[in-house]
């Protein structure tokens, strides 16, 4: 058995995609699909920014005070199309210059459907995965967070921002989809000040995930209300993990949760 904070889980990508939790010691997770696994909150929640015990968490993992002030909870965040850094402002000037005035990629992920997002250009392949995608390509490379939310902002119109989490997790893939096309499509809805920025980079990646089995119904659980939550492995996509009696927990959602991680006999 092992306990800690949790911190969304460390993806690296392969065939199939490893995922550790990294709790005081590293979970590698992979290892126990398929088996009985058991993870029981302690009852307790830490800020990841200051480390103080908090009655709630807000923002996946803050305290209330620093949802409200720290850089990392900005609503540029959510919101790439209000950043400021590129202007020298924001919460925390130099925060936000060492990771939002930095090279963004406006990305098409696929699923059911096609989604249009903004990452870090560093960071890209942890997004996709993280996200549950089941391929991805990039669409726009721009020199910070503010340029890539404005084009994010200016598809909105004709696809979608958001991951439809439980088509996700039941992997109802529209295998229709040519991302190729997806992508010139998207060029062309752009206003022609923002085309510049359509990168010439035409990969596809694409995405495999352990999992034995894709629930048909997602039943999702969560710490608050089911302190102990036990079951067979049968997979992990996005930061998801999926049990055999179709029930579901989002980790990172449960960031700052101090939990306890052991296999059942």
């Amino acid at each position: 058995m092992t306990s800690g904070i949790i911190h969304k889980m460390k993806v690296e990508h392969g065939s199939p995609i490893q995922y550790t939790l990294e709790l005081e010691s590293p979970v590698h997770m992979n290892n126990y699909i398929g088996q009985q696994i058991r993870l029981e909150w302690a009852g307790k929640i830490v800020c990841t920014n200051c480390g103080k015990t908090t009655k709630n968490s807000f923002g996946q993992g803050f305290c209330y005070p620093c949802f409200m002030s720290a850089p990392q909870a900005a609503p540029c965040i959510i919101s790439p199309e209000l950043c400021r850094a590129h202007l020298g402002e924001g919460r925390d000037v130099e925060w936000e210059q060492k990771h939002h005035d930095q090279p963004h990629v406006v990305y098409l992920a696929m699923s059911d459907t096609v989604k249009v997002g903004v990452t870090r250009a560093d960071q890209r392949m942890t997004r996709w995965m993280d996200q549950g995608a089941h391929a991805a390509i990039v669409l726009a490379e721009t020199p910070n967070r503010f340029t890539a939310g404005t084009i994010e902002v200016a598809l909105k119109s004709v696809m979608t921002d958001k991951t439809n989490w439980q088509r996700m997790l039941k992997n109802e893939i529209n295998h229709d989809i040519d991302l190729i096309e997806e992508k010139g499509m998207a060029e062309d809805a752009l206003p022609f000040d923002l085309r510049d920025f359509v990168s010439g980079e035409d990969d596809i990646i694409t995405f495999d995930y352990p999992v034995l089995q894709f629930p048909t119904k997602v039943k999702s659980v969560g710490f608050d209300k089911t302190p102990v939550v036990s079951g067979k492995l049968v997979g992990i996509k996005g930061q998801y993990l999926l049990f055999e009696d179709q029930s579901v927990i989002n980790l990172r959602k449960h960031t700052g949760y101090e939990i306890s991680f052991s296999t059942v006999e």
